[in-house]
């Protein structure tokens, strides 16, 4: 199966990027994630997407998002707690922890939605929350003994400064060694490339991996050499992304060097889906060992394919 790390489907536009266009709903995010993608020469889907409100949603907003407490986290949330109830077996829960909310709340909020609605994963935005991580522990420390009690994944927004920084998250990694941390976008946005923070942070601690989405083509090749293999998890950040785009940037690895590193397609699978399914309770699925047995499965599932010549 593959599965996404990084989706943000919503019934309001961002209120920080302001996307063009109407809001990207959860049925346009299933119709997207049926593609069918290629994945060397068979044709996949994105069977199951982790979800969460854009982080521009997730903060006072004059005239649109005004509540506090509680009651704000459950506003912000409401769209994810929908799309998860009403497609279970496609959407998977994300928790966006907010601490200016207050937080016990967050915490409080984050042990309901696990037990309540089985949400997987905890997002920490630090930029868009204006806090330093490695200066403001009190206000993480609530939340991650809710995640380590519950063994709740963390991921973690890297790549812009100056709050997001990967290397700013390492004090509280240390101190919940039983929490795996999973740093977003590689260490790439709109601040800045800081891919080889997430790669040595994934080499020299035990729970941190690394999404694969916004890596450099080049630079993947070079970390999945030395990367043990279940720390390469994929993501898209879907929208403003595409998958597409970050599909291709994991299958080019099955290519010859110098772009590629001939990797095999179990190898490639554990990447795109199975180390994340092993990490959540989820059976991992083989390959589809040829064209024909893509094609029937994504029949099965209901997507229309291109009629065989």
């Amino acid at each position: 199966m593959i599965i996404d790390l990084s989706c943000y489907p919503t019934d309001l536009v961002d209120l920080a990027w302001r996307h063009d266009g109407k809001p990207f709903t959860g049925e346009r995010l299933l119709k997207m994630m049926d593609g069918p993608f290629y994945v060397n020469g068979k044709p996949r889907r994105v069977d199951k997407a982790f979800i969460q409100p854009p982080q521009g949603n997730t903060i006072y907003t004059h005239g649109i998002h005004e509540k506090e407490g509680k009651h704000a986290i459950r506003e912000y949330m409401a769209y994810t707690e929908k799309m998860v109830c009403e497609h279970p077996d496609r959407f998977i829960g994300c928790f966006v922890y907010n601490p200016r909310y207050g937080t016990q709340n967050g915490a409080e909020e984050i042990e309901r939605y696990v037990k309540e609605f089985d949400f997987k994963m905890v997002q920490l935005q630090a930029n868009m929350h204006a806090y330093r991580p490695d200066r403001a522990l009190d206000w993480l420390r609530p939340a991650m003994r809710v995640c380590a009690d519950l063994g709740v994944m963390v991921k973690l927004h890297t790549g812009d400064g100056p709050y997001s920084i990967p290397t700013e998250f390492v004090p509280i990694i240390r101190e919940f060694p039983s929490v795996n941390f999973i740093l977003a976008h590689f260490g790439v946005q709109t601040g800045g490339v800081y891919t080889f923070e997430p790669f040595q942070m994934a080499m020299d601690e035990p729970n941190v991996y690394a999404e694969s989405g916004w890596c450099l083509q080049s630079r993947i090749v070079e970390f999945a050499k030395e990367l043990p293999p279940h720390k390469i998890l994929f993501g898209t950040d879907t929208p403003p992304n595409e998958p597409g785009m970050w599909i291709n940037l994991l299958e080019v690895l099955c290519h010859e060097p110098p772009q590629g590193l001939n990797l095999d397609e179990e190898t490639l699978e554990d990447y795109l889906g199975n180390n994340v399914a092993r990490m959540i309770g989820l059976e991992p699925t083989p390959p589809p060992r040829s064209l024909a047995e893509a094609e029937a499965y994504l029949r099965g599932n209901g997507v229309a394919l291109e009629p065989a010549e």
